[in-house]
């Protein structure tokens, strides 16, 4: 009998820059193959047409400057596209969507990093009725840890520049990680923290194991 999930839910992977995020989501997108489990594996912001488009804008990091309120309306312009376009699609056909940031990210970056405020964030996300993800899972590691690890991929892949976000200084990324953190603590049912400091494997391992534990793999 083949491995079955169920229709239509929504997980996002979180976490600092450098946490490994893309390396589990190519991990996880092996493993779902071969438990032959129809999903979408998408991103934000760049999930569409118009998202990519907002992604030079929003991470190059020699774009101009920008109020962090300003950052904030862009990123959910994003993400209303990403969910009429690709995403409710996608869970309405019965896949598991799984989504490399979210609204997560929203209030860790923008509302605590940023200091808009979650409330603010969360008002915005009300008015404009977007989903919530089913399960969030977060890879949480050192601030340190994390930056060099950003560094090296960046160097493996020849680019010459960091991100607009790479380029924060420490006190923004342990503001990120804190805010991650704060987040996990108040939402227990939906979000898990994964600890992202061992090798590939192992943190695969940990995500497999929450994912089955949440009965999103059978």
């Amino acid at each position: 009998m083949e491995n079955l999930v169920r229709t239509g839910k929504f997980v996002t992977l979180e976490g600092i820059e450098g946490s490994g995020k893309s390396c589990q989501l190519s991990l996880l997108q092996k493993e779902l193959h071969r438990r032959r489990i129809p999903f979408l594996p998408t991103q934000q912001p760049g999930g569409t047409p118009f998202g990519r488009e907002l992604r030079e804008v929003l991470l190059r990091s020699q774009g101009p400057s920008r109020e962090p309120l300003s950052e904030l309306l862009l990123y959910l312009a994003d993400r209303y596209q990403h969910l009429e376009e690709i995403i409710e699609p996608a869970l309405a056909k019965g896949d598991l969507v799984i989504c490399d940031r979210y609204h997560d990210a929203t209030l860790a970056y923008q509302g605590y990093a940023r200091g808009i405020g979650f409330s603010v964030v969360n008002a915005l996300t009300e008015v404009l009725q977007l989903r919530m993800p089913d399960l969030t899972l977060v890879l949480d590691i050192e601030v340190e840890i994390g930056l060099e690890r950003a560094r090296q991929r960046n160097e493996r892949e020849q680019e010459q520049e960091w991100g607009r976000f790479e380029a924060e200084n420490l006190s923004f990324h342990r503001k990120v990680r804190e805010a991650y953190k704060l987040l996990a603590e108040s939402n227990p049912q939906r979000i898990f923290c994964i600890d992202a400091s061992g090798t590939s494997e192992q943190v695969f391992e940990m995500i497999i194991s929450t994912l089955e534990r949440q009965k999103l793999l059978q």
